[in-house]
């Protein structure tokens, strides 16, 4: 028999968080390993994560991580209790990797570099029990109702005893996220629940001609309202004006709760000052408007507002931006007022799921055991991390569910 054709106890298709992790899971428990990743290097999608620094996990409790889950909450219980978050520290710590908790509770390496984190993945992975190849896999071979082994795209066969999905959505499809684990999982016979992109910048109705591009907006409020004018996202943080709408770390989380945007009308609220409720502010306004009482209203609110904004939120109150501040009626300021408390955005719809963060969607949870991650419907069939149903917001919640599932499934193929 060649090489190609012996015998492997389990083989891993994905060389990203979720598959490194249950390579090396599997190889401290002494298995046979093929580890098999299509891209010329290991953890591609992982060295552009968190714009190039990697935030790991988050250091909150492991309740408080399932509360940050927004699908299927409940079939992670058993991977993020069984390997936390604080396990995942001391695993990458002992591996030769330190880390620092930032605000929010994000973890980061103290390197501030992403491929730091690869690394020390790749030396829990790569012992002498795991063999890697840069292959890539066309099918599951699947006999019986059991997993017996892969064909390669070459044609070649690799035979196994278990396998174990670890391939990723369909966000980043440079990285070699194309939704392969999609159709494994198919020709397994499990079903798939569509994939749509999920923590995803949000195009708008208004782009204000691109004058507000690049204009990040910190320490604001952002509440999300449905066509039913029920409110179904609120946060505190950063946002970003892009040149089609918004981004940054609140659109981005708000995304994730906004199902069917195409159909609903979804509006954000934007509090520019949520220190000062309206009273405050408009005490705030009248002060700053004592000091400028002979300037033109367009002139008068650099220290209220940022530069770029101004010009945006004078015309959208109507106000003439001429008009000297001491000819303002009180009408016109408490309407000023009243738009600084709730800046409204339309949207119109998510960006492309390549620009989304993770993939909402993926391999039906009913259809996994959630206490090992085996598939129901094949025996030895596993998956790990982005394939299955599940995301969370952003702060190092997706990666800790990668790690998590990847770590069970490796427990237990």
């Amino acid at each position: 028999m060649d090489e190609m054709n012996k015998i492997e106890k389990v083989c891993v298709i994905g060389g990203g968080a979720a598959g490194l992790m249950a390579a090396g899971r599997l190889a401290q428990r002494g298995k046979s390993v093929v580890l098999i990743e299509k891209n010329p290097m290991l953890g591609k999608k992982l060295r552009i994560t968190g714009k190039g620094r990697c935030n790991i996990t988050n250091s909150c409790d492991i309740e408080d991580m399932l509360k940050n889950v927004t699908v299927n909450q409940s079939f992670l219980y058993s991977a993020l209790y069984t390997f936390t978050n604080d396990n995942l520290i001391a695993l990458l710590n002992e591996y030769g990797l330190e880390t620092k908790t930032e605000r929010g509770g994000r973890v980061f390496p103290v390197s501030d570099n992403a491929r730091d984190v690869v690394e020390a993945l790749k030396r829990y992975a790569l012992k002498s029990n795991v063999r890697l190849l840069k292959k890539e896999v066309a099918e599951i071979i699947i006999k019986d109702e059991k997993v017996c082994g892969v064909r390669y795209t070459s044609g070649e066969k690799l035979y196994c005893d278990s396998v174990i999905v670890a391939t990723g959505g369909l966000s980043y499809p440079l990285t070699g996220s194309t939704g392969d684990g999609y159709k494994f999982a198919r020709q397994a016979g499990h079903s798939i629940i569509a994939p749509k992109p999920s923590l995803v910048p949000v195009q708008t109705r208004e782009t204000f001609g691109g004058k507000l591009m690049g204009l990040a907006l910190r320490n604001v409020r952002l509440s999300v309202t449905n066509s039913k004018n029920k409110k179904v996202f609120e946060d505190f943080g950063e946002m970003l004006f892009t040149h089609f709408g918004v981004s940054g770390p609140m659109v981005l989380s708000a995304s994730a709760h906004m199902r069917d945007v195409d159909k609903e009308n979804y509006v954000f609220h934007i509090d520019l000052k949520p220190a000062l409720d309206e009273k405050q502010l408009d005490e705030r306004l009248r002060r700053d408007f004592a000091q400028n009482s002979n300037k033109h209203f367009i002139n008068a609110l650099d220290a209220l507002l940022p530069k770029t904004l101004i010009p945006v939120i004078v015309k959208r109150s109507g106000i003439d931006e001429h008009k000297t501040v001491n000819q303002i009626s009180k009408a016109e300021r408490l309407t000023f007022v009243s738009l600084l408390k709730d800046f409204t955005l339309h949207a119109t719809r998510f960006r492309p799921i390549e620009e989304a963060i993770v993939t909402s969607g993926g391999v039906n949870v009913k259809e996994i055991n959630p206490s090992t991650m085996e598939s129901k419907l094949a025996k030895g069939l596993y998956f790990a991390g982005e394939v299955i149903d599940v995301d969370a917001y952003t702060g190092g919640f997706n990666l800790q569910i990668a790690f998590s599932t990847g770590y069970l499934a490796g427990d237990n193929a």
